[in-house]
């Protein structure tokens, strides 16, 4: 009898509703800030306290015309989720959170090659964008391993608005990160 346990199934990729925003709201929340966060590893538990997000602020992502919130699921549980929103030549990615439970396995990989995909099909852009906080050079070295870049470009952190966090700190700032997505050698693609 073969007791080796079966492999996990690969996860499924849906636009998110508005039905699922509190569950979206949650899984973010879990992926970065306070003590449940720290079981992974993308928590900014150390930089900010407060929220990282809000019902309104994921509602208008998925309700928005020129962006789409992917949800990903395994098994019917919500395990990650990112915006891809299309801004002119370029999309830009955020609102990007894997269950702290399912990191380290591959999964962020998937998601961010899904996001690129969706992106170069549904709108033909070159090139995603994001920000990332300065501050977080394990997480901007793992997307330098899915071959984004660093600019060099900064912009501030929005002190006094609760909505993004509490900072525990006063020098953060975000650093624009970018990809070509016309690379043939993608090594964000799991097939490659």
């Amino acid at each position: 009898m073969d007791t080796a346990p079966s492999p996990a199934r690969p996860p499924a990729y849906r636009d998110a509703t508005p039905a699922d925003t509190e569950a979206l709201v949650a899984l973010v929340e879990s992926a970065y800030r306070g003590e449940s966060s720290r079981a992974g590893w993308t928590t900014e538990a150390d930089l900010l306290d407060g929220q990282r997000t809000d019902p309104e602020g994921v509602l208008a992502a998925i309700e928005s015309p020129t962006s789409r919130l992917l949800a990903v699921e395994r098994d019917g549980a919500l395990i990650a989720c990112c915006q891809v929103e299309h801004r002119g030549e370029a999309a830009f990615f955020s609102m990007f959170a894997v269950a702290p439970g399912a990191q380290g396995g591959g999964l962020g990989r998937a998601v961010i090659a899904e996001a690129e995909r969706t992106a170069r099909t549904a709108w033909g852009v070159q090139e995603m964008r994001m920000t990332v906080i300065v501050q977080r050079e394990d997480l901007i070295a793992w997307y330098e391993r899915r071959g984004y870049r660093r600019t060099g470009k900064r912009s501030p952190f929005p002190y006094g608005d609760e909505r993004f966090g509490i900072p525990r700190r006063d020098d953060l700032e975000f650093e624009l990160l970018v990809k070509d997505l016309t690379d043939p050698a993608d090594p964000a693609d799991p097939t490659a």
